[in-house]
């Protein structure tokens, strides 16, 4: 107890949230930028939580900062915390009757890669103030968020039955198996998907709207996934295991495709079959939404992204 009391001393919330933004983002000026901190103060905190946990998180080089194996690991417990926070606090909010009439909560894919060209749409149409709060999670995690009212319009990227609330497409994405260039599947042209079923697999956690959509597919083909190799919290995490060679990982093509091109992931096909699924809203009705989240939605619906999104190279 006493040792798991001096890491709990050790470690601050702000500290594990640019932690997991560094595993997020892949960088430390991302994770800066997405915590609201400088580069250098980014550093600085990961610095003292090493020294103070007494484990290197990052692995530090010429071409950039990276997360050792312990770092990548640890970043996944500390998303759960921050998680866990965040949670806390909203529903603290909710208790106090503080609803989000302009909150938004996206699953991490549909956030990152769709969401700011979205954004963008707004502000070049004048419907985009600055009064929309954004919350980032996985799908599951944001149906909760829909269903409770704190966060009237959500997006999500699992197929799962979304109860009562509305839903409606928006876009669709295809999921692609993609290994590092040392991996034993780099070498060939396709694998079958019940080979592919059969193989542990770098995924995401429980909930997550692209694990389900991957083990989905194989079920309903008749194929039991193996399970997981290791779990990680975010996509810039697996990328980071699938290219050292340890093993495949079933990721959107909006994530993959730079390090596709830049030789970093190798894709490998999968025999007679491709995973396609649908990114949808869902709301609770259109009661519910008011003007600026129905600019949203309607930019969404409406295919607007594609314009903006080119910009944005997503």
């Amino acid at each position: 107890m006493d040792a798991q009391a001096d890491v709990v001393g050790a470690t601050d919330l702000v500290s594990l949230a640019v932690l997991s933004a560094i595993a997020e983002t892949g960088s430390i000026s991302a994770a800066g930028r997405a915590t609201g901190m400088t580069q250098q103060a980014a550093s600085e905190r990961m610095r003292r939580l090493e020294r103070r946990l007494g484990i290197p998180l990052l692995r530090r080089g010429a071409r950039g900062t990276t997360l050792t194996t312990e770092g990548a690991v640890a970043a996944q417990w500390a998303s759960g915390v921050v998680e866990a926070a965040e949670r806390f606090a909203t529903g603290v909010a909710a208790l106090r009757g503080g609803g989000g009439p302009s909150a938004v909560a996206a699953s991490l894919t549909v956030a990152e890669y769709l969401l700011p060209g979205w954004l963008l749409a707004m502000q070049a149409s004048g419907t985009h103030d600055g009064e929309l709060s954004v919350t980032a999670a996985n799908s599951r995690r944001v149906l909760e968020l829909v269903a409770d009212g704190t966060h009237p319009l959500g997006f999500i990227e699992s197929p799962q039955p979304t109860g009562e609330l509305t839903t409606v497409t928006v876009a669709r994405d295809e999921l692609v198996l993609v290994v590092g260039r040392s991996h034993a599947w780099a070498g060939r042209a396709s694998v079958s998907l019940a080979a592919l079923a059969g193989t542990p697999l770098v995924t995401r956690e429980p909930g997550s709207g692209t694990r389900q959509s991957v083990e989905q597919a194989m079920s309903v083909e008749g194929h039991t996934p193996a399970p997981p190799l290791l779990e990680l919290p975010t996509t810039a995490a697996i990328r980071t295991v699938v290219a050292s060679g340890a093993a495949p990982a079933v990721l959107s093509i909006l994530a993959v495709r730079d390090d596709i091109a830049a030789g970093r992931l190798v894709r490998v096909r999968v025999r007679d079959h491709r995973f396609i699924r649908e990114l949808r809203a869902v709301y609770a009705g259109d009661g519910t939404l008011g003007p600026r989240l129905r600019s949203l939605l309607d930019i969404a619906v409406r295919g607007d992204r594609a314009s903006v999104a080119g910009r944005l190279g997503v």
